[in-house]
């Protein structure tokens, strides 16, 4: 198929197929512009689908400056009135560009659009105080909802069409639903759309025509993400949604978060395109009706539990009872639940991704409970491709060694995460556990890993043992954080230890490695070290910022679910 169209002059049309393959890959699309015109073409709508990806809750507060200095290529499409406006703050913006680029966007997320500006206003006027401070300054305010509302009045008016819409309350920037429904092009033909509510009454007057508006004109949409609504203040909006449900004929996706309306599914155009139900925070005491509404559900295929609470009885009864299989395929729990050996036992099997958090309340440990439950996991999920271990103790790590061996034939993403606890005294604990698992984990580690993340307090001496018994291990990225309970002056640094084993035998694609001074509040972060990072390089490794690199399990569902 390929050569034909090669002979039968399709060549771009070929290009364009093999190109978007790279969509989410930014260093090789940038690579593609420098090839000659046509590949330019091809690569330059990919990286303004979503630019504003590089930004996230977790990197906010570090971004850079260059980073968001897109934003003034947007502003470029502004009247010479706005204009003005700019020129005050000394932005001189070019006078053209190559390629209409506020038409390419396809992902518009409202908090980080927010977060951006913000910290671009901040930026050009040279801020120092605190943003938090920066921000709430009334002129400021002004100009960043000035320039908010502007970015969208150009996406508009290039005719965008979005894929994406994130409606997260933020601020007070959320006059732009008004905005966005004058021009309903915009949105009509959305794949995904999330909705998160911050400040309850004050954003469910904006929310009602949204879903309105949706629940009449979009039927496209196959990922949704749906809020808790309060029934007794929200009625209408809650059956604007409940016909936005109904009324789709390709959802495959649902996040439900702090409740399920389960009647939303029941009778609805899903039941033979839904195929994979989130459930989060969602407390299903008094819930009795999961027989009835994923009897319902043809099509299936997985299932994610994520801090759900009462999981008792009386719902593992109504699971165990289904006649369609309950495929289980994340777990994240901070508690323990009677019910737990009887859901594992019969849907263990499917279990792919774990996340361990220590079950500790107001200082109160539960050992036994947490051992329990590894061992339980041990015992039942052979499946298990991602795993996290938050928190752990003295008394349950050897459990999680025998796990991770357990599941080391399909283990791909591995995070260890110690969790540090601020008070001194916790220190030589802590450390002790940090020499457990560097002398313990290289050995059990599989030959190759996609994802490895250590947070540890480490010593020289033990995370040399760690990368001797590593050295045959490949693995594509690599982030280790360095929990230092000395001052920065006089730290042994255990970077030289890493460039021996393991940047010069090439054993990974990606590094991070931050050292984080806890008492100091300092972090040193190797990718802010220009020639260090140049030296990785030539061995073909790419070294990053460790809260870009870092994988949010969030984020890990919403790419692989």
């Amino acid at each position: 198929m390929a050569c034909s169209k090669i002979f039968s002059g399709e060549l771009p049309e070929l290009l364009s197929e093999i190109i978007q393959y790279f969509r989410n890959d930014f260093s090789t699309l940038h690579s593609c512009i420098l090839v000659n015109r046509i590949w330019c073409r091809l690569a330059i709508p990919l990286l303004w689908e979503n630019p504003f990806t590089i930004i996230s809750c977790k990197n906010f507060y570090s971004i850079q400056y260059y980073k968001i200095r897109f934003i003034e290529t947007y502003l470029i499409d502004l009247n010479d009135n706005d204009k003005i406006k700019l020129n005050e703050y000394g932005i001189n913006l070019l006078s053209n560009t190559l390629f209409n680029y506020p038409s390419f966007i396809k992902h518009l997320y409202t908090r980080i659009i927010g977060y951006s500006i913000e910290k671009w206003v901040a930026s050009i006027k040279k801020n120092e105080q605190p943003l938090f401070t920066f921000i709430y300054n009334k002129q400021n305010s002004d100009f960043i909802k000035f320039i908010y509302k502007s970015l969208i009045k150009i996406f508009i008016k290039n005719e965008a069409i979005l894929h994406t819409f994130d409606v997260t309350h933020h601020r007070n920037y959320f006059d732009i639903i008004d905005l966005v429904l004058q021009h309903s092009n915009f949105i009509n033909n959305i794949r995904q759309f999330n909705l998160e509510l911050c400040s309850y009454d004050e954003t469910i007057s904006n929310i009602t025509p949204l879903l309105k508006f949706l629940s009449s004109n979009c039927n496209s949409i196959s990922s949704l993400c749906i809020p808790s609504f309060d029934k007794y203040k929200a009625g209408t909006a809650i059956n604007y949604l409940s016909k936005l449900i109904k009324s789709q004929k390709n959802l495959k996706k649902i996040l439900f978060l702090y409740d399920f309306p389960h009647s939303m599914l029941l009778n609805s155009n899903c039941l033979n395109t839904l195929n994979t139900i989130i459930f989060c925070n969602i407390d299903f005491k008094n819930i009795n009706v999961l027989n009835e509404a994923f009897e319902q559900l043809n099509v299936l295929e997985s299932i994610h539990i994520i801090y759900c609470r009462s999981l008792d009885s009386n719902f593992a009864q109504q699971i165990i009872n289904l006649t369609k299989p309950f495929k289980l395929k994340s777990l994240v729990v901070n508690e323990m639940f009677n019910s737990i050996e009887l859901l594992l036992q019969k849907f263990g099997d499917y279990l792919e991704n774990f996340v361990f958090e220590s079950f500790k309340t107001y200082e109160i440990t539960n050992d036994e409970s947490e051992l329990q439950l590894l061992e339980l996991i041990s015992r039942y999920c052979m499946k298990i491709k991602f795993l996290k271990l938050s928190e752990f103790t003295s008394q349950n790590i050897y459990s999680a060694f025998n796990l991770i061996e357990n599941i080391k034939q399909n283990l791909n993403y591995l995070t260890i995460d110690l969790n540090f606890d601020f008070e001194a005294s916790y220190i030589c604990n802590e450390v002790n556990l940090s020499s457990i698992v560097l002398h313990n984990l290289g050995q059990i580690l599989p030959f190759k890993l996609e994802y490895l993340n250590l947070s540890l307090m480490m010593s020289t001496n033990d995370f040399k043992i760690f990368l001797k018994n590593s050295q045959n291990i490949f693995i594509k990225k690599l982030l280790i954080r360095n929990l230092v309970g000395s001052i920065r002056e006089g730290k042994k640094n255990i970077l030289p230890y890493i460039k021996d084993y393991i940047m010069k035998k090439k054993r990974i694609k990606y590094f991070a490695f931050l050292e984080n001074f806890i008492f100091e509040q300092i972090n040193d972060d190797l990718f802010s070290l220009k020639d260090e990072v140049k030296e990785f390089k030539l061995y073909d490794i790419e070294v990053q910022n460790y809260n870009d690199l870092q994988i949010q399990f969030s984020e890990f569902l919403e790419a692989n679910y």
